[in-house]
């Protein structure tokens, strides 16, 4: 009886249809149907891999369709427009709209809970400013302390690190390509520098990791002559030495060997067809103090550009001991860009991306308050990145100390991203992450390049809206007290009286330390220049 148990039903009719198109001498094409479906539920029946398929013999297989295309399903027709996982369809919608040169106006008042903890705005002036020029910029390197051979003007907005590799050659291609239409920065990712990076001649920055890639010996030590042939092109105006990124911080990875193209194994000097290693730490430095040797070395070398790193942070004492180097040694970075937690990657381990890393905000706060207190603030300029989409996200940024910010996944979206979440397994429906050349094909890169450019451009406009309605000239003159937020239905503060900031200097003052926030109070005394390690 159990044969007829209602969960054979689908595989019993299926047999029987085929045996009376058998009896019956039934159209073919039904036969062969009924066939190949009764020859598929007697293979559920007999595997031994999957107890769903054994149970339900041919209904599973429904189950595993519907689930195939959830994402889809919850993306298109269940997903709140404000929902954000990881960018809400309105934060997606802004981008299209922007790069497409679209109306990105919306009617009818806003969508979000204006009384709900969380909730942010800026404050606006009675008397607005006027900005004539939306193109904002700062200038990197070029501190009259300690002036670079070639300091560099940098747009406000720029395009964080991504690798090729990561993502396709076309993409690679209309992202410079953007970026030189746009006079903005794109940051090469650990990659290093393919042929398609240099192909459109966009301003790069060139981001250095672990493995070196770009500046390699065979072994993956570290190569003067390849770093210097590399960065002393035109094009390449500011190194970055990459120590950790939010998504995945501490955590190195393989690129297996199948995937290593002729093209990958040029751009990063490793051998085709072998895996490729990213070492979870550098090999030319232990201690803070040999780091900042090592910039030292990597900005002489590459004529005197603006040179920096990048990390997400982790321990508070190993930052602080970067920060006390700075002070032994006298050598500064020209930036640091600070990785939020909340970053993007193409691959990564779930437990790191949902619970390694600091949030933007909190890692934000302790570099910018860390260089404010030992008096070094105003020698070093603040990147930021994580999650920034929107001209408010950039002067939300911007407000809390950084002073220019970069996005991966907002121009990805304006080369038409749309968020399937695929980028680790080489089938991104659009082709902007993914090496097969089919899929890339679909990426046309002019038509691309413009709409990168234009979703830069848009949202500095839509910046300079927003800091003349604050009564601001430059987006460099937004501090905490112009952000607003909610505490609870009935309570708000500014970000100024909500969050802990540092006098200049306060950190070199021991008499200060007690009154300090404890992270202060608590590491920056064991934390040391010779050493990532504490005092113990």
């Amino acid at each position: 009886m159990r044969l007829f148990s209602t969960r054979y039903l689908a595989f019993i009719a299926v047999a029987a249809a085929c045996a009376l198109s058998l009896a019956l001498a039934g159209p073919h094409w039904l036969t062969l149907l009924a066939g190949a479906l009764t020859a598929l539920g007697v293979a559920d029946l007999l595997q031994t891999r999957r107890a769903l398929r054994r149970n339900y013999p041919l209904l599973a297989h429904f189950r595993f369709l519907l689930e195939s295309i959830r994402p889809e399903i919850r993306q298109y027709f269940l997903e709140d427009d404000t929902e954000a996982k990881p960018f809400s369809r309105n934060q997606r919608s802004i981008v299209y709209q922007r790069a497409k040169v679209e109306t990105d106006k919306r009617p009818f008042g806003t969508q979000l809970d204006v009384y709900a903890a969380g909730y942010e705005w800026i404050n606006h002036s009675i008397a607005p400013a006027a900005v004539a020029d939306h193109n904002f910029r700062i200038d990197i390197g070029a501190h009259p302390d300690c002036p670079r051979a070639q300091p560099y003007s940098a747009s406000v907005f720029n395009i964080s690190a991504m690798s090729f590799g990561a993502l396709s050659a076309n993409a690679i291609l209309a992202l410079n390509g953007g970026a030189r239409v746009g006079g903005f920065m794109h940051d090469t990712g650990e990659g290093s520098i393919s042929q398609y990076h240099r192909q459109n001649s966009g301003d790069l920055v060139w981001e250095i990791g672990s493995g070196y890639f770009g500046c390699r010996q065979p072994d993956g030590s570290f190569s003067e002559a390849n770093f210097i042939a590399n960065a002393t092109a035109p094009q390449v105006k500011m190194i970055e030495l990459k120590l950790s990124q939010g998504a995945k911080p501490g955590h190195g990875g393989v690129l297996p060997g199948p995937k290593v193209t002729a093209e990958i194994a040029a751009t990063r000097g490793v051998i085709a067809g072998v895996d490729c290693i990213s070492p979870a730490r550098h090999a030319e430095f232990a201690t803070p103090l040999e780091m900042l040797a090592f910039i030292e070395r990597l900005r002489n070398l590459s004529g005197g550009k603006p040179t920096g790193f990048k990390l997400a942070i982790g321990h508070p004492w190993e930052f602080f001991g970067i920060v006390k180097a700075m002070l032994a040694s006298g050598i500064t970075p020209d930036f640091i860009v600070v990785d939020g937690g909340e970053g993007g990657t193409g691959a990564a381990p779930v437990e790191f991306t949902d619970h390694v890393g600091t949030p933007l905000q909190e890692a934000l706060l302790l570099v910018h308050n860390t260089l404010v207190g030992a008096n070094l603030r105003d020698k070093i300029k603040i990147g930021a990145s994580g999650k920034i989409i929107t001209a408010f996200d950039i002067a939300r940024t911007l407000a809390l100390g950084a002073d220019w910010c970069n996005s991966a996944r907002g121009f990805m979206f304006a080369l038409g991203c749309i968020q399937s979440q695929n980028c680790h397994t080489d089938r991104c429906p659009t082709g902007v992450a993914t090496q097969d050349p089919q899929r890339q094909r679909a990426l046309v890169v002019p038509d691309k390049t413009a709409r990168v450019a234009h979703f830069h451009q848009n949202t500095l406009k839509a910046l300079a809206e927003l800091i003349a309605a604050a009564g601001l000239s430059h987006p460099s003159q937004l501090r905490p007290h112009h952000l607003v937020r909610r505490i609870s239905p009935n309570q708000v503060k500014l970000a100024s009286a909500l969050l802990p900031y540092l006098e200049p200097g306060e950190l070199l003052d021991p008499s200060q330390l007690s009154r300090l926030p404890p992270v202060f109070g608590l590491y920056w005394p064991v934390a040391q220049a010779e050493s990532f390690h504490p005092l113990s």
